[in-house]
């Protein structure tokens, strides 16, 4: 299967990045953190080897959300972008929403369910996990 990269970045322009690999994982987080940190009731994420994501203009700022967690942003419009923790070693994920066409990279299954708020109900029939899912 071939992949086309993909670009992406914050909502002023100030960040950028280019992705050169398919995601390993795809999925819509309902843990409290990341429903703070994009004030938003889930977050879509797609998890990649770092070395496939590059930042192509300006730095994301970062912010250790936790001891072993780290959100990247842009500074200047405050647009979330990725995350980063010691538990994923060289991985990252990139939020589906900050790429020019997230319409191409759907989740596949829900994580961190046992903290979705109640009154956000989807009915897609994709995988759910009380925690993080299994891994390989």
């Amino acid at each position: 299967m071939s992949f086309s990269p993909l670009q992406g970045g914050c909502q002023c322009g100030a960040v950028r990045y280019q992705i050169e690999a398919a995601p390993l994982l795809t999925a819509l987080c309902h843990c409290s953190m990341c429903r703070r940190a994009h004030a938003a009731p889930a977050v879509a994420w797609a998890m990649f080897a770092q070395g496939a994501v590059r930042f192509v203009q300006g730095e994301a700022a970062r912010y250790a959300s936790s001891a072993e967690a780290c959100r990247h942003f842009c500074a200047r419009c405050g647009s979330q972008l990725a995350f980063t923790a010691d538990y994923l070693p060289g991985l990252i994920d990139i939020a589906i929403g900050s790429l020019d066409t997230p319409e191409v990279m759907a989740p596949s299954l829900h994580y961190w369910e046992s903290r979705r708020l109640p009154w956000l109900q989807l009915h897609d029939g994709l995988p759910r996990y009380a925690e993080f899912p299994p891994q390989e």
